[in-house]
């Protein structure tokens, strides 16, 4: 998922645009990018939209970010968006594991009522303070957690921490990825709030990157093509990927002077499938 593009829940024009397009992933957001007013026609527009998107023929991840946990529209979005076949909901504002378990029992009482089975992946927003202290044990809590998302702006303008300084974003970006690894779960960078702004973007993207974060949101499809040349493979790093697989396959245990042991082949394989590749 080296991009993933956000589409705002009442802008339904725009559905079959992104789906068409050159994301990885489509995120159908029903939280921040929606008024109040606009929330229930935006949750109808989604869910009647993707009843019938060709998403899996498309080869694309849909994805609905419902609102905060406890709002106001939690239950009526997880009531529209449970029965969908998505791939993942997206969760925003959960700070704790208590929290996080409450949330998955409440989607899946949801699920009961209306007899859903098996029920979609939950991508988890880590957005505030006390959600990035808390990001292991949050990733942890439920096996229905595949990832994590880093969403800069709240975790940092509350706070007077500047965005700009690439630093405090790498220092985020660090603390996220390493409670993903742990947890066994993917990173996701957040999304880049300068539309104009290519530079600023693909350096937070080279540092998420760097930190083995699987790809980055994009909030205009222009952000698009700049997350899949930030994310995608060289081709000398396709080269040494096979090479470690091949090696694997033949009992070689180096290849270069690097080990060929479990770590190094599980990053190896991830590569060959971000770009594209029959997998090994």
């Amino acid at each position: 998922m080296r991009s993933k593009l956000f589409v705002p829940g009442d802008r339904p024009a725009l559905f079959a645009k992104a789906m068409a397009g050159a994301a990885d992933a489509v995120s159908f957001d029903l939280e921040d990018a929606v008024a109040d007013a606009a929330k229930p026609e935006a949750r109808a527009q989604v869910a009647g939209f993707l009843r019938d998107a060709p998403h899996r023929k498309a080869g694309k991840q849909a994805i609905v970010r419902t609102n905060a946990w406890h709002s106001a529209a939690w239950e009526d979005d997880l009531r529209a968006v449970l029965p969908l076949d998505v791939d993942l909901v997206n969760l925003p504002k959960i700070e704790s594991a208590e929290q996080l378990k409450q949330a998955v029992a409440e989607i899946e009482a949801i699920e009961a009522r209306l007899g859903v089975r098996g029920g979609a992946g939950l991508l988890i927003n880590i957005e505030t303070p006390r959600a990035l202290r808390n990001a292991l044990s949050i990733a942890g809590a439920h096996r229905r957690v595949r990832g994590l998302q880093l969403g800069l702006g709240d975790l940092f303008e509350p706070h007077g921490i500047r965005r700009t300084d690439l630093r405090n974003v790498h220092a985020a970006q660090y603390a996220l990825r390493m409670a993903a690894a742990e947890a066994g779960v993917f990173a996701c960078d957040g999304a880049f709030p300068g539309l104009d702004d290519e530079a600023g973007f693909l350096a937070e993207a080279a540092s998420a990157r760097a930190l083995g974060f699987v790809g980055k949101s994009c909030v205009h499809p222009r952000q698009v093509a700049w997350a899949n040349a930030a994310f995608a493979p060289t081709r000398e790093e396709i080269d040494a990927a096979r090479q470690v697989v091949d090696a694997a396959r033949d009992g070689v245990y180096a290849v270069g002077g690097r080990m060929v042991d479990a770590p190094f082949l599980a990053r190896a394989r991830a590569v060959i499938a971000v770009a594209g590749q029959e997998q090994a």
